[in-house]
């Protein structure tokens, strides 16, 4: 009797230890929202990049929590001068491609595939995507369209073609196309045996940052597999016609094929899920975990009671919600709110809205609606800039998780300045520059729009209804209805320049400050290109302001200055414009939190990488 209560006591003990993980094999991750695409040179989203690098994997990435150092994962040696690896001057980077990876579907890893993933990228180039990073540090030029209209010499991209969608190319300019893709495209990426070489215009040095780091744009895709799923063919003639593809209409909009340690077995669209599942042919080892399930869920209460009862691992935290888990260790759950992050959260303007938009009512200055172009007006961005109140909103909103910026360079980048003057809420003169705005008709007509955010994001929801609220107290007339879209549609929305003001985070693509000031000052930045073309005219305009630069041509002079000193001093004048003259509202720079259980084991980020997870180094124990 007494070994039968032994073994049952045995038994209990086994079932409790093991019963107390639920699902040992799997993770399950609640978040906000959902991918956007799963081409990896279209997608530009934290949501689609975190399924993408636990897919995919670039030629390097950065080592582990460090922004300096790298190890290798398709390449196996990292380039440097001393090696060989970086040549002519830092214009030349070479790439010894890693032997026996083999792709999900069965193809093996070859320079070619290297080679090939890198000049669809460029080929494909999708407006507002990743690949303006590539084009002008290989060319010069963040545009593509532009970079070709002026090797072909046209004022535009659209005059060679008959269609709004460029694919029926005018006859006379077949030859010309083609001799780009072989005197531009094709020499900047060779093949030389076990090699691949890169080779730049001009030394940029966070070149590398660029291609590899915790970039999934820079993922290497399958050549053969690429081909017979629709992609490039990989010929000079009639490139053009897989050029800044519709989103949807790729062919691997929602399929992959990677060489990393899970496989995606399922996107569903409707349910905003994603399944991944352990490819045990992996080259470095199989993952621990078996399956790993990524759950869109919006809503708050859902998230934190799937975390209670251990049926999420994971969980996406908005910081005004952090405190109804934190110091819950002994229910088995944790909070990590000290991520670093190399990013910013801000409120942007569109200069030009599209007039057919339908979160600008009327479209006119009459009281139910604004004019397509009424963030042209400085006056209005100025009065918008002091309607915030952002140090309350870091207090009380994201609950003391973010810092005060007065730019969009992020503390801890080169160029940030904390001593430069910060916007605060100020009636007064939100009121004064309101009845400056438009000659006067502003003030006494009043306005009507809608601005979104993202279903889902509180922290983001909170600022808008914060901004109409004090909208609403300056004057009365002034009527904003905030509205939640889908994440997807948002992006949609404003790549349509539907959106009079979208609220937005950027994170670092890589460390450096070019990043985030070419990104909302530029013309051509993956922010501001949103803006609309009375931004790219304002841009491009010389000023005296900028010692008779324009905005476009100070920026890029930043960031290829090699001197440190002459650099600070260049992003100073340009982070003092843009206060100057309301370029946009800095709210602040997050620090990254998340929810998990305490069974959760060898979990880490990287500050580029923020708050997103790679679950090839997780597993679940007690």
């Amino acid at each position: 009797m007494k070994k039968t209560l032994a073994v049952f006591a045995v038994l209990l003990s086994v079932v409790f230890i093991f019963g107390a993980i639920t699902n040992p094999d799997t993770i399950v991750k609640a978040t906000i929202g959902g991918p956007d695409t799963f081409d990896v040179h279209q997608a530009y989203d934290n949501a689609s990049g975190e399924v993408l690098s636990n897919v995919y994997e670039p030629l390097f990435v950065f080592k582990g929590s460090s922004l300096s150092e790298f190890e290798p994962r398709l390449c196996t040696d990292i380039p440097t001068v001393a090696n060989g690896g970086i040549k002519d001057g830092g214009k030349t980077y070479v790439f010894k491609i890693r032997k026996g990876v083999k792709f999900h579907e069965g193809g093996d890893l070859s320079p070619e595939d290297v080679e090939y993933t890198i000049e669809r990228g460029i080929i494909a180039s999708p407006t507002g995507g990743p690949m303006g990073m590539f084009t002008q540090y290989m060319f010069g030029n963040p545009d593509f369209k532009d970079l070709v209209a002026k090797y072909v010499g046209v004022a535009e991209y659209k005059e060679m073609f008959n269609d709004a969608a460029f694919q029926d190319l005018k006859p006379e300019y077949t030859e010309k196309l083609v001799k780009f893709y072989k005197e531009v495209v094709d020499p900047a990426v060779e093949v030389k045996g076990d090699e691949v070489y890169v080779h730049l215009q001009v030394p940029f040095g966070p070149f590398l940052t660029i291609i590899g780091g915790e970039a999934f744009w820079g993922s290497i895709i399958d050549k053969e597999w690429s081909i017979s799923k629709g992609l490039w063919d990989g010929k000079a003639e009639g490139w053009w016609k897989y050029h800044d593809v519709q989103k949807e209409k790729s062919p691997i909009y929602n399929v992959c094929n990677g060489t990393g340690p899970f496989k995606m077995l399922e996107w569903n669209t409707t349910t905003k899920q994603v399944t991944l599942e352990r490819f045990d042919g992996y080259w470095r080892a199989p993952a621990k975990i078996k399956t790993v399930i990524i759950k869109g869920i919006d809503e708050w209460s859902t998230r934190k009671a799937m975390l209670e009862k251990g049926d999420a691992d994971i969980i996406t935290v908005d910081a005004t919600y952090i405190d109804q888990i934190r110091n819950r260790e002994k229910e088995g759950i944790k909070v990590i709110d000290n991520i670093p992050e190399l990013g910013v959260r801000s409120i942007s303007f569109c200069w030009s809205v599209d007039p057919k938009s339908k979160y600008i009512g009327s479209g006119k200055l009459d009281g139910e609606g604004v004019p397509p172009d009424f963030f042209t007006d400085e006056n209005v961005r100025q009065a918008f800039s002091y309607s915030f109140d952002y140090v309350a909103y870091i207090k009380d909103t994201v609950n003391g998780l973010g810092i005060t910026i007065p730019t969009l360079i992020p503390q801890g980048m080169l160029g940030f300045n904390p001593n430069l003057p910060t916007y605060k809420l100020d009636v007064a003169k939100a009121t004064q520059y309101f009845k400056r705005a438009f000659k006067g008709q502003l003030w006494l007509k009043g306005f009507k729009m809608q601005i979104t955010y993202n279903t889902g994001n509180v922290v983001r929801q909170k600022a808008l209804e914060q901004l109409r609220d004090n909208l609403l107290k300056i004057n009365p007339k002034f009527k904003v209805e905030v509205v939640g879209i889908q994440w997807a549609s948002l992006l949609d929305a404003r790549k349509r320049s539907e959106l009079p003001l979208f609220m937005m985070g950027w994170g670092a693509d890589f460390p450096d400050p070019h990043n985030f000031v070419f990104t909302y000052y530029h013309s051509k930045g993956d922010q501001s290109s949103f803006y609309g073309e009375n931004f790219i005219n304002y841009a491009t305009t010389p000023n005296a302001e900028l010692d008779g630069l324009s905005l476009d041509q100070i920026v890029e002079k930043a960031g290829l200055e090699t001197d440190t000193k002459t650099r600070v001093a260049l992003y100073n004048k340009i982070q003092n414009f843009a206060i100057n003259h309301a370029l946009g509202m800095p709210v602040y720079q997050p620090i990254a939190l998340k929810g998990m259980r305490t069974w959760i084991k060898g979990w880490y980020t990287n500050p580029q990488k923020g708050s997103d997870d790679y679950f090839y180094t997780l597993s679940k124990a007690e």
